[in-house]
Formats: C-alpha cells, sequence, structure tokens
C-alpha cells in the first residue's frame, strides 16, 4: 500500500511538473505586453510638440562667464552668439530631436520586437483546492520548481495605420528639421534688430552730447552778453533752459542706450555684467534695383517655413491615411521558444507560434471620430499653408516698401541736417553780433536735434528694412551681411 502511495505521489507530481511546463510554454506570450504595432487598430498621428513664442527670440541661455576686458563686439559676433545661446532656436531644436524620438516611435510598430525571460519558479500546491482527494495522498504538494529561458518574437507582418503613422511621422521629422533652419533666421532677425537699435541709440547720444555742447556755448554768449548789458535776462534764461533740456534728453538716451544693450546681451546669451562696446555702425547703403516679382519667387522656393508647412501638410495627410486604414484588417504574429525544466541542466525545449488576422467588425464611434479628427488638423495645415503663401508676398513687398520709403527719407534727412546746422550758425552770428536776440538760436537748435534726431530714425529703418528683407526671402542666415550692407 505505502508503495502504491508512492508511486501515485510520483505520478502526480510529474503529472504537475507537466502540467505546470505546458502552461508557462503556453501562456508566456499571453503574459507578454501588448508590443507596438501588434494591435488590431491604432490611433492616427499627433504631434505632441509645441512650437516656441514668439518672444522666446529675446532670452537666451547664458553659459560664459563675465570677465573684466572690454568686449569688442561686432554685428557678426553677436549674431554668431545668438546663433548658439538663443532660446527661440534652442528650443526649436529641441521640438526636432522630440519629433526625431517621435519618428522612431512609429517605425517600431513596424520592426519586429524581439524580449527574452528568464524564470526561477518555486511553487506549492493545494491538490484538495484542486479537486483532488485521495485517501492516504498528502494535500500539499511541494515545494517544488523550475527553470524557464525563452526568448519571444512579436511582429505585425500587416498594419497600414502603423505604416501610414510612421510616414506622417516621418514628414514631422522633416517638417521639425525645417524649422530649426527657419528659427535661425529669426535669430539673425531679432539679435541684427537689437544691435542696430544699440547703433541708433549710440548715434542719438553723440548727436545729443553735440547739442550740449552747442547749448552750452550759447548760454555762455547769452551770459557775457546780460553781464555786458547789450541783451535782457530773458535772453540768458532761455539758452539755460535750452542747455538744460538737452542735458535732459542725453540723460533719457544714455538711460535707453543701456537699457537696449541689456536687451541685446539677453537675446545672444552675453552675460549682464559683461562690458561690451559697439565694434560697427550702421553707414548707408542703397539697395537697388529691386524685382518684386523675382523676390517672391525666390522666397516661396527659399523660406524654410513654407517648406516645414508643406511637411506638416504632408504629415496631416498621412495621418488621414492611417484614421482611414484602421477599417483594414491586420495580420501579426507571435511566437516563443525555450527551455523549461527543474533546472538548466535537466530542461527541454518547448516552443509556441501564432499568427493572428484581425479584421474590425464594429468600432464606428471610434473609427469615425478619429477620422474627423485628422481630417480637421489636415484642413487646418492646408489652410495655415496657404495664408502662409499669401504672408510670404506681403512680407517681400513690405520689405521693399520700407527700404524705398526709407532710402528716400535718409536723403532728405541728411539735406536737412546740413540746412539746420547753417541755419544754427547764421542765427549764432547774428546775436553775438547783436543784430536779433536769442530765440532764432533756440529755435535753430531744436531744429538741428530734430533733423539728426530724423536722421539717425532713417538709416536704422533703413536698415531693418533691408534685414526684413533677407528674412522675407529666407536667407538672413547666410546673407545678411549682403543685405546690411547694400548690394
Amino acid at each position: 500500500m505505502e508503495g502504491l502511495c508512492l508511486a501515485v505521489k510520483g505520478r502526480v507530481l510529474r503529472w504537475i511538473a507537466g502540467a505546470a511546463s505546458v502552461t508557462v510554454a503556453t501562456t508566456l506570450l499571453a503574459q507578454t505586453p501588448p508590443q507596438p504595432g501588434t494591435t488590431s487598430t491604432g490611433t492616427p498621428f499627433q504631434p505632441s510638440q509645441q512650437a516656441p513664442a514668439s518672444n522666446t527670440y529675446q532670452g537666451s541661455v547664458a553659459d560664459e562667464k563675465a570677465t573684466a576686458d572690454l568686449l569688442q563686439l561686432t554685428l557678426d559676433d553677436a549674431i554668431q552668439r545668438g546663433l548658439k545661446h538663443n532660446l527661440g532656436l534652442i528650443l526649436t531644436s529641441t521640438n526636432q530631436q522630440s519629433a526625431g524620438g517621435q519618428r522612431l516611435q512609429e517605425l517600431q510598430g513596424l520592426l519586429p520586437t524581439v524580449d527574452g525571460t528568464f524564470k526561477d519558479a518555486v511553487a506549492e500546491t493545494n491538490l484538495q483546492a484542486e479537486g483532488l482527494r485521495i485517501p492516504g495522498f498528502p494535500a500539499i504538494i511541494g515545494p517544488y520548481g523550475y527553470q524557464d529561458v525563452r526568448g519571444t518574437l512579436a511582429w505585425s507582418l500587416l498594419n497600414i495605420t502603423s505604416l501610414r503613422n510612421y510616414l506622417a511621422a516621418k514628414h514631422n521629422f522633416a517638417g521639425t528639421q525645417l524649422s530649426v533652419q527657419d528659427a535661425r533666421d529669426m535669430v539673425v532677425l531679432t539679435v541684427g534688430n537689437a544691435y542696430l537699435t544699440c547703433v541708433a541709440d549710440a548715434a542719438l547720444i553723440a548727436s545729443d552730447e553735440q547739442q550740449v555742447a552747442t547749448s552750452k556755448v550759447s548760454l555762455d554768449q547769452a551770459v557775457a552778453n546780460h553781464q555786458a548789458g547789450t541783451s535782457p535776462l530773458l535772453d540768458e534764461l532761455r539758452a539755460r533752459v535750452d542747455y538744460q533740456t538737452q542735458q535732459q534728453t542725453l540723460i533719457s538716451a544714455q538711460n535707453q542706450f543701456e537699457k537696449d544693450k541689456i536687451a541685446l546681451a539677453r537675446a545672444i546669451g552675453l552675460p549682464l555684467e559683461q562690458k561690451f562696446a559697439l565694434a560697427d555702425q550702421a553707414p548707408f547703403a542703397a539697395l537697388d534695383q529691386l524685382d518684386l516679382k523675382a523676390l517672391i519667387d525666390q522666397a516661396e522656393g527659399a523660406r524654410s517655413d513654407l517648406k516645414a508647412l508643406g511637411e506638416q501638410v504632408q504629415s496631416a495627410t498621412e495621418s488621414k491615411s492611417a484614421a482611414t486604414a484602421e477599417r483594414f484588417p491586420t495580420i501579426d504574429f507571435e511566437g516563443d521558444y525555450g527551455a523549461i525544466g527543474v533546472n538548466m541542466l535537466h530542461s527541454h525545449g518547448t516552443g509556441d507560434a501564432m499568427g493572428t488576422f484581425t479584421v474590425p467588425l464594429f468600432e464606428e464611434g471610434k473609427l469615425r471620430g478619429d477620422s474627423r479628427i485628422a481630417q480637421s488638423a489636415l484642413d487646418q495645415k492646408k489652410a495655415q499653408f496657404s495664408d502662409l503663401q499669401g504672408q510670404i508676398s506681403a512680407d517681400v513687398r513690405d520689405a521693399i516698401l520700407d527700404i524705398q520709403s526709407a532710402q528716400e527719407r535718409v536723403t532728405v534727412a541728411e539735406s536737412n541736417v546740413k540746412l539746420a546746422a547753417e541755419a544754427l550758425s547764421e542765427a549764432q552770428q547774428r546775436f553775438a553780433n547783436g543784430v536779433s536776440d536769442n530765440l532764432a538760436v533756440s529755435q535753430a537748435q531744436q531744429s538741428v536735434a530734430q533733423a539728426n534726431n530724423q536722421y539717425v530714425s532713417s538709416l536704422y529703418e533703413h536698415n531693418v528694412a533691408k534685414l526684413s528683407l533677407a528674412r522675407a526671402l529666407g536667407l538672413a542666415d547666410r546673407n545678411y551681411k549682403q543685405y546690411v550692407g547694400g548690394k
């Protein structure tokens, strides 16, 4: 009887071990987490990154230390620093990395997924809980164990949705690459504008200093004439008011200059403690012989933001196709092979292979919802693309009009500066000779200051307009020197 019990016990143990082996071999794949590309239906691709706001181009990531030396900063140095440290360009570059990651994720849905596992299990079994009640046989069996080394493979052999999603992610990645180039043009425009603003501020300061010196001469002359009794006190008071007014204007210009230098340093990643001087000026250089139609055609072929939006339209088109393909059948393969036994020295190879053909029968809510969302995104991208085409033409036209207007204003302002200087000289001579009071001198000084301000403003607007034209043509990153310096 005891021998019979031992025989039955051994047979049951072998049965349990065999059942455990079969169960493990057949359920390994079922316990494996779902792999990309193995589901019957998916979701159309949607980009996750956001375009940086325009004000981010006014910031930067500063990683340099300030030095005690005075930095001579040229326009080219400022732009190169901006292309390295500007926050807007950095954020756009991170969007490119994110889009590259999404492209790889969607690619995985088309590739096989292979995993390896090793299991070392120990268990006890309650036979009575399993419904086995044998007289003289123990209710608890174990502990006993097994080891399992296994490789699993999952591969979506046919899934049109995954293919379309990958193509959408690929176009989206290409669009972000082009957006980085467009961001470089934006950095050139932002930094160039900030630098030219500082140049204009410096020119205004020089003009105001000259006006202060001229006002001081007029004041000294009025004081001397009043003390000599040849002019009334009113002339001296008027001259003193003019002198102090010019001093206030100079103080305001110097303050604005320092604030604009801070803005320039922020845009190019220069430490705010770093002292620097502007090494370049902005002389007048006319930009003539502009062919509007040729420039518009050139802009439409070169603008990176238009190309990037075109890639986004293609991405949205593939996403719409992915939504349509959710209704198509899919074919998946899943399999595993490994060795299982009490230990690796006493094991046996087992494997499993399964092909799955899946047809969606009723998911109308999801399928129609995905299709409408994808169609909405596609319509938005097409509308934005059409709008940008018109905006490019407007940008080129605006820049050309600004260039032509500013060129004419610079010419007129140069003449006004000369005429105002002659009028001031004539008024000063008349006052010095006692022919008239200094009211004409005061008015002439105001005319000179106004003429100088108009000249500086016109010159700044002309150079910025040329830089804007380079941006409108999509050439700011490569040819900004040619446009700012004139042809």
